[in-house]
């Protein structure tokens, strides 16, 4: 980073500090998220935002290698007590919290000492695969789903305070429950407005307590800024009405889990390659070659996308998390849903929703995954095999293989041996990178190991 540019960002968020001041602002929340999908944080009082803008916050690097329970890897790269890094906040994104009242907001990108960006930072690595295909001619459109569950708090005196009550009763999808929550969901909902969060939906779920709500499609990096930001609103409106919150992929063992569906369309231009082809559905060439890419690599995005050994709880057959490598029109039993939205709007709405991943991931980081797949499909022109419209599930195994169906990786220590042979994701994610995670998924399975469905479930409970 050069001299000019830090000053540059120091006059931009000079010029910021009346507003926010006026705003009610007295600090600045500056997160970053971990390798297992933790987000971590530090914050500064708000006249110390411009040095943070020029010089950055310090903290260590060691938090590559931190697990879910905030134990360490000392691993090849990453779980070290030696260096220090800089955490720059983007100002174009700085937002006045409506959910936490006198703070405001903004991811930061990591830098080294000497203003390069760091080699493990996975929202600069994303935003350069983003470069990447802007320099093909193309840009994305990308949202996350996000879904969770709200659960009774803890009261002195509770016997287990980890045990998850519900906090809604109705059914799901239904009426009641949206009434049980209707003061909840309206807080919400206006934070999120006041935020500048565009919401497409919000609606209960089917899990016990569970919620869901969608946001606009946005570049990749505002959408995985804005999961971000979503979670963030979401734990400090729950927790104004007294509620506990959990983005956990499996809240208790014998539950659906929480999914974190990835929405993606690829663009030239005003023209939505997903819409308008000759292929079928009305795919393009090119929409069919990124979707191609997605689907040939699923196998080892999982080791980010479904990065926990809970997250395997969740993602088995029959239950709506695609666990199994096939695309199909709606098909939410597909690991790629394809959708083509209402007739009369597809040439804006058509997309393909990736649905076997869940909120413990890192969303920079699996962004990253998913568009350095879709760029290998494009750059090989790869094809995609029939779309299945039926659950995989239901077909025996001799039906699935002639079918040319896959079962996606049903532990973490499958996915991870699928992403260190994948040479797509580790060439994109570099040599450092790649190997943290896999040392960071070893680490969280020698957490785990010999430990029942149910303890691990109440073990990332709340840490998600």
């Amino acid at each position: 980073m050069e001299l000019h540019e830090r000053d540059e960002r120091r006059a931009a968020a000079e010029a910021r500090l009346g507003d926010l001041a006026e705003a009610g602002v007295v600090g600045v929340v500056l997160p970053w998220v971990d390798t297992s999908g933790i987000t971590r944080v530090k914050s500064v009082p708000l006249a110390r935002l411009p040095a943070a803008a020029q010089w950055g916050v310090g903290m260590s690097p060691v938090f590559d290698g931190f697990l879910v329970d905030d134990s360490i890897v000392a691993g090849s790269y990453a779980g070290s007590a030696i260096g220090d890094l800089r955490l720059h906040p983007d100002l174009d994104r700085l937002t006045v919290l409506a959910g936490q009242p006198g703070w405001a907001w903004a991811p930061v990108d990591r830098y080294t000492q000497d203003g390069v960006p760091h080699v493990q930072c996975s929202r600069s690595l994303l935003r350069r695969l983003v470069d990447g295909y802007a320099a093909e001619g193309l840009t994305l459109k990308a949202a996350y789903e996000i879904e969770w569950v709200v659960g009774e708090a803890v009261l002195p005196g509770d016997a287990d305070p980890d045990a998850f009550v519900p906090a809604l009763s109705g059914p799901a999808y239904g009426m009641t429950r949206h009434i049980e929550v209707s003061d909840y969901a309206r807080d919400l909902l206006q934070a999120l407005a006041d935020e500048g969060v565009a919401v497409d939906q919000f609606h209960p779920e089917y899990a016990a307590g569970q919620l869901e709500v969608s946001v606009g499609a946005e570049d990749p990096v505002a959408a995985a800024d804005t999961a971000l930001l979503v979670r963030s609103t979401i734990r400090a409106v729950s927790l104004e009405h007294g509620l506990r919150v959990s983005f956990s992929p499996k809240v208790t063992a014998d539950g659906v889990g929480n999914g974190g569906h990835v929405h993606l369309s690829l663009w030239r231009g005003d023209e939505n390659l997903m819409s308008g082809g000759p292929g079928t559905f009305g795919l393009t060439r090119d929409g069919e070659a990124f979707t191609a890419g997605l689907l040939e690599h699923l196998p080892g995005l999982l080791a980010v996308g479904a990065p926990s050994v809970a997250s395997y709880l969740r993602l088995v057959p029959s239950h709506w998390a695609g666990a199994f490598a096939a695309w199909g029109l709606e098909n939410r039993e597909a690991a790629v849903r394809f959708v083509t939205g209402p007739s009369g709007a597809r040439a804006s709405a058509a997309n393909v929703e990736v649905k076997s991943f869940d909120a413990a991931a890192n969303p920079y980081l699996l962004m990253a995954g998913l568009l350095a797949a879709g760029q290998a499909g494009l750059r090989a022109g790869a094809t995609l095999p029939d779309p299945v419209g039926i659950d995989p599930g239901t077909l025996s195994e001799d039906e699935q293989r002639e079918a040319g169906i896959t079962p996606l990786p049903a532990s973490l220590a499958e996915a991870v041996r699928a992403f260190e042979t994948d040479e797509v994701l580790t060439s994109a994610f570099g040599v450092e990178l790649a190997t943290t995670i896999a040392e960071v998924r070893r680490g969280e399975i020698a957490l785990f190991d010999g430990v029942s469905a149910e303890d691990v479930a109440t073990a990332v409970r709340w840490r998600h």
